[in-house]
C-alpha cells in the first residue's frame, strides 16, 4: 500500500511539473519573453576574434605577455588569479629569472600548523598567485577560470571592459530608449551601467579609462581596445593553458579514428562478404 501511494504521489508530482512546463512554454511562444529591463537591454557579447580561436588557433605569446601586464597593473588590485602558479608564466615566454623576479614581488601567506600563525614570505616560482583582499563594495571574482565560467569565453571580459555606457539616452537594438521604457531603472548610486553585465548594473568601475594607461615594452600602442583584447587573451590562457597541446593532440587522434573506421569497414566487408542476408 505504501509503495502504491508513493507511485501515485510521484506520478501526480510529475504531472504537475509537466503541466507547469507546458503552460510556461505556451505563454512564451504566444507572448515572447517577459519585457523586463534585463531582457530588453542586455546585449550579447561583441564579435571579436583571438589568435587562439578555431581548430588551428595558437596563442600569441607577445599578446599574452601584454595581457599579463594589464592584469598586473590594472586588474590585480581587486581580482585574484589563485589557480595560476608563477612558474606557469614560463609558457608565456618568460625566462626562469623573469619568473623569479615576478614571484618575488608578491607576499605569499603561509599557515604554520604548529603555532597557528599566518606569516608571509616572498613568492617562489612554485607558489600560486596570492588571494586579493578587497575592501570595497562587492566581491570581485577570481579571474583564473572566468572565460570558462561565462558565456562567450574571452569575448565576455572584452565586451564587459569596453561596454560601459551612459544610461541617459541609451537605446537597445530595437531603438527603444531605456529610461523611457523603464523610468524606474536608473542605475543606483555606486553602481555603473553596463549592458553586457547580467543585470545591467555592475559595482566595478571602468578598469580601462584612457589610452596609454599601461606602457607596453614591445612598443604596441596601448589603446583601450588593445588593452582589453590583450587581457582577455591572457584570461583565455589562464582558463585553459593546455589549449594548444589539446588541439595538437586532437588532430592525430582524429586521424587514428578515421583510419580505424576505414580498417573496421574493410574488415567487416572481408568477414561477411560470403554471407547472405
Amino acid at each position: 500500500m505504501i509503495r502504491l501511494t508513493s507511485i501515485v504521489v510521484g506520478l501526480l508530482f510529475a504531472a504537475a511539473l509537466f503541466w507547469s512546463f507546458l503552460l510556461g512554454a505556451i505563454t512564451v511562444s504566444h507572448d515572447g519573453l517577459p519585457h523586463t529591463v534585463e531582457h530588453a537591454f542586455h546585449k550579447e557579447v561583441k564579435d571579436v576574434s583571438f589568435a587562439s580561436d578555431g581548430p588551428f588557433g595558437r596563442f600569441d605569446r607577445q599578446q599574452l605577455q601584454r595581457g599579463f601586464q594589464v592584469y598586473s597593473e590594472v586588474c590585480s588590485a581587486c581580482h585574484s588569479l589563485s589557480r595560476v602558479a608563477f612558474r606557469d608564466l614560463k609558457a608565456l615566454g618568460y625566462s626562469d629569472d623573469e619568473v623569479k623576479a615576478i614571484a618575488l614581488k608578491q607576499q605569499i601567506p603561509a599557515y604554520n600548523a604548529a603555532t597557528g600563525e599566518v606569516k608571509s614570505h616572498p613568492g617562489l616560482p612554485t607558489d600560486h598567485f596570492p588571494p586579493v583582499v578587497y575592501g570595497g563594495q562587492g566581491s570581485p571574482p577570481d579571474l583564473s577560470l572566468i572565460t570558462k565560467a561565462r558565456e562567450g569565453g574571452g569575448r565576455y571580459p572584452y565586451s564587459l571592459i569596453t561596454g560601459y555606457a551612459d544610461q541617459v539616452g541609451y537605446k537597445n537594438d530595437k531603438g527603444e530608449e531605456l529610461l523611457k521604457e523603464f523610468p524606474d531603472a536608473k542605475t543606483p548610486t555606486g553602481l555603473h551601467f553596463n549592458p553586457y553585465f547580467a543585470n545591467l548594473n555592475i559595482a566595478m568601475p571602468p578598469p580601462l579609462v584612457a589610452d596609454g594607461q599601461v606602457t607596453y615594452s614591445d612598443g604596441t600602442k596601448a589603446t583601450v581596445d588593445q588593452m582589453a583584447k590583450d587581457v582577455s587573451a591572457f584570461l583565455i590562457w589562464t582558463a585553459e593553458p593546455k589549449l594548444e597541446k589539446r588541439k595538437q593532440t586532437g588532430w592525430p587522434v582524429l586521424g587514428f579514428l578515421l583510419f580505424a573506421t576505414v580498417l573496421g569497414y574493410f574488415a567487416y566487408r572481408n568477414v561477411w562478404r560470403n554471407q547472405k542476408h
